[in-house]
């Protein structure tokens, strides 16, 4: 087993991973008027898993009740989220993405999608097509596994 960290696939990996995330998350505010990632993570996790309370926002996304408070009160300002009483609980709100938080989102994700697909054809050759695609499924199958929870 090798112990350095240059040569070690999963390290590799986590480390070349973590950095594109990084670089994909900037490409995808650079044209979301400004918007900062915690606000484009909170209307992804709305558009992702439906309404929810403050509360699960500020558990899902890790965050202290107060950062959540104020991204809340930024995203509503901008009319971006909107907030409804809870129908099995009135004393709680549920926040949901507007449709204009909707249309934001998709400028994100577009933006996104074409800073990949400039960086793709710009570092990625004809010859080296192949080997991206191999690489996709790779990383889908990688995705999918269980194996961590499985102690494999």
């Amino acid at each position: 087993m090798k112990t350095s960290t240059n040569h070690d696939p999963a390290m590799r990996l986590a480390v070349a991973i973590k950095r594109l995330h990084a670089r994909l998350r900037e490409a995808a505010t650079a044209n979301a008027i400004g918007l900062p990632i915690s606000q484009i993570a909170i209307l992804k996790h709305l558009r992702d898993h439906g309404p929810a309370t403050a509360s699960a926002l500020a558990v899902a996304e890790h965050v202290s009740q107060q950062a959540i408070a104020q991204n809340l009160a930024a995203l509503k300002r901008a009319g971006l989220v909107q907030a409804t009483r809870d129908a099995t609980d009135g004393r709680k709100s549920l926040i949901s993405v507007t449709k204009a938080g909707h249309r934001l989102f998709e400028t994100a994700i577009a933006s996104r999608n074409a800073w990949l697909a400039r960086a793709i054809n710009a570092n990625i050759g004809a010859r080296e097509r192949p080997a991206l695609e191999k690489a996709i499924e790779l990383l889908e199958r990688l995705g999918g596994s269980d194996a961590a929870r499985e102690g494999r």
